[in-house]
């Protein structure tokens, strides 16, 4: 009899385990540890969002209105990511977020809201997201900058039918929008003042206060140099739709200094984002053009086909997405990943897992599977650069977060997402939510950085591509995890707790 040992086989090899006919989302795998030989700062997070764009950090800010604009583009690109700027407003004012976030040099949290002299502020709301109103003698960015009125001064006035020039305050000193926080720390130091005016040549393009200068510095690990591009400014993306105006809307874009454009669908393998890469291509060949969604390998061929230099993986896997039940069409989103990743590598595509991100380790297994970013939405709304003001919800501090797919979001023309804007009945989704205040990105998301670093460390790989070579190769081992075995891989057992990672 022979007794001697079979060879070690442990766990299985993806080709195998996503070959079994199960859609698996990222809860139900689990990765096998295999051999370190390096600290977990010797982890290399570097990658490629699209074909000619690098980013220092794989971290992608989701297209939605609930969550990127200037504020969040700004301070991803300093984080070394990138955020996409949502397309559910008009051309003129996408651009406009655009601008303001690209030329930026440090992550101010503003969205500067502009009247004329003789205009009434009616409502606190009038201030939308910014703690100021900036007044111009045309009442819009490209007029004469001619004072400012903060909310406490418009609290102060007890007859609320003023005009802004019965209280404004005059302008304060001035200095180009390219300055960093030092240059800003000097001049509110030599002023002896508490608030800078940052202006792009004769136009005003937001304010600054020493306090938000003060919270910027207090989150020191920011990205050195951030994600900047050729033209010396921050790194920022644009989704657009894929019908004939958006062709139009793509131009004022352009003309803004997107980075790269995303065509915004929520089933990709359509004629029209097909004819829309095509067009893209040609008339701007330089631009970087993602497409998207898709989850199956045939659908991710097509685009690729159709010349896109990136994919964007998922569908119905969002927290406020409910396509899945609705439409009975998805995938898991770890199967997803997969199965794209596998052929998009093939062609040099990276890869972008758009939703299912509730934790560092649903990033790590995104990232591990073959994508080349993770893009969130739930994961950073709510944060202080998410677009919207917080309230108080059952005695929590909450801010907004709907889905595109949402009644809410298609009536002011999300429904283009989903091939819905020509329908006569609406059918929703996706829901309208509220996420708890997660404070500033610029806090937490490097700390989520870190416990990336560790889970590659713990799977032996010191980079993306070390990652997914390990994959590829089979050394890389998964399971699937049974009800059971998720419950024993997270909080069990306590009477209470304190949940806190940093």
């Amino acid at each position: 009899m022979d007794f001697t040992p079979p060879p070690i086989e442990d766990g299985f090899a993806a080709e195998k385990l996503f070959n079994s006919g199960f859609s698996y989302t990222y809860d139900d795998l689990i990765f096998l540890p295999h051999y370190i030989d390096f600290a977990a700062d010797a982890v290399d997070l570097s990658t490629r969002l699209s074909r000619n764009i690098s980013l220092s950090t794989p971290f992608v800010a989701s297209p939605m209105d609930t969550v990127s604009e200037s504020s969040m583009a700004s301070a991803m690109a300093a984080l070394g990511g990138i955020a996409i700027v949502h397309p559910n407003t008009t051309p003129s004012r996408q651009a406009a977020l655009i601008r303001a976030a690209k030329s930026r040099r440090v992550p101010i949290l503003s969205e500067p809201v502009f009247v004329s002299p003789s205009d009434v502020v009616e409502s606190d709301e009038d201030f939308a997201a910014s703690p100021f109103i900036l007044v111009t003698d045309s009442g819009n960015s490209t007029g004469k900058f001619i004072g400012f009125v903060t909310k406490a001064n418009w609290s102060n006035q007890n007859d609320k039918s003023l005009r802004v020039s019965d209280y404004m305050e005059p302008p304060p000193s001035a200095l180009p929008l390219s300055s960093d926080l030092t240059k800003i720390e000097e001049e509110l130091e030599k002023k002896k003042g508490n608030i800078v005016a940052l202006v792009k040549g004769e136009e005003v393009v937001d304010l600054v206060t020493k306090e938000e200068v003060e919270r910027v510095r207090g989150y020191p690990r920011l990205a050195t140099g951030g994600s900047v591009g050729a033209d010396g400014e921050w790194m920022v993306g644009a989704a657009i739709g894929t019908r004939e105006e958006d062709k139009e809307r793509l131009e004022h874009l352009v003309k803004a200094g997107t980075n790269a454009v995303v065509l915004d669908s929520s089933q990709g393998n359509s004629i029209y984002q097909l004819e829309m890469i095509k067009y893209v291509k040609k008339v701007y060949p330089e631009l970087d053009v993602i497409g998207g969604n898709v989850v199956t390998m045939y659908q991710a061929e097509n685009l690729i086909q159709a010349g896109v230099d990136g994919l964007r993986v998922g569908m119905g896997s969002g927290s406020i997405c409910t396509t899945q039940e609705v439409c009975a069409v998805g995938r898991g989103q770890g199967t997803a990943v997969y199965k794209v990743s596998s052929i998009a590598y093939k062609s040099g595509v990276p890869v972008i897992a758009d939703g299912g991100i509730s934790n560092s380790g649903h990033i790590v297994k995104a990232l591990s599977l073959g994508a080349s970013t993770v893009m969130m939405g739930s994961f950073l709304a709510g944060s202080l650069e998410a677009p919207g003001a917080y309230v108080y919800q059952n005695g929590e501090r909450v801010k907004k977060y709907r889905g595109m797919g949402s009644l809410e979001a298609m009536t002011q023309g999300s429904d283009q997402r989903y091939l819905g804007d020509t329908a006569k009945l609406k059918i929703a989704q996706g829901v309208v939510g509220a996420v708890k205040d997660k404070g500033s990105v610029l806090k937490f998301i490097p700390y989520t950085a870190q416990a990336v670093r560790q889970g590659f460390q713990d799977i032996g790989a010191n980079s993306l591509q070390s990652a997914h070579d390990l994959l590829r190769s089979r050394v890389l081992r998964l399971e699937v995890r049974t009800g059971a075995a998720q419950v024993e891989g997270g909080i069990h057992g306590l009477a209470s707790y304190e949940k806190k990672y940093f």
